[in-house]
């Protein structure tokens, strides 16, 4: 069990850095700025929660950014293990289905968190913005699934 984990949040960090890679590349093509939205997910549940994240202005914003992205890190990390998961218990589609589920997932634990907290409303975007989301997560998944399902030992 703790292996079918491990080797989920291993592909899961894999899947992180093709998403990343994506998304970045596509900031430099377009010359589009980052988005602010792990940060402000990061900086309500906090609140939600009764705890500020410390430090004012620069530094604050710094701090949100920083535990922004490492909370896409988490949820990439974590959607690989939970995908490992479904794996070892005999869920197995076929790569591209796998991959385009295993990308609709961890769309889903970002996007629906950023529309509960009224950080994003994502039926405003327009079919550029959802492009930009869909291309890198489905990047996500197919690298995240491809690399668990090549990796267990009982494929």
């Amino acid at each position: 069990m703790i292996q079918t984990l491990v080797r989920g949040g291993a592909a899961g960090a894999a899947g992180t850095t093709v998403l990343n890679t994506v998304t970045y590349a596509d900031m430099a093509w377009r010359g589009r700025a980052s988005s602010q939205a792990p940060a402000q997910v990061v900086d309500k549940i906090a609140q939600d929660a009764g705890y500020e994240v410390p430090g004012s202005g620069e530094t604050r914003d710094n701090r949100l950014s920083g535990l922004g992205a490492l909370s896409g890190i988490l949820v990439g990390c974590g959607t690989g293990a939970a995908v490992s998961l479904l794996h070892r218990a005999g869920i197995r589609p076929p790569w591209w289905l796998g991959g385009a589920v295993t990308g609709a997932l961890a769309m889903a634990a970002t996007d629906l968190p950023m529309a509960r907290l009224d950080v994003s409303d994502p039926t405003s975007w327009s079919v550029t913005d959802w492009v930009s989301d869909v291309v890198p997560h489905l990047m996500y998944g197919l690298v995240t699934y491809g690399l668990v399902a090549a990796t267990d030992n009982r494929a």
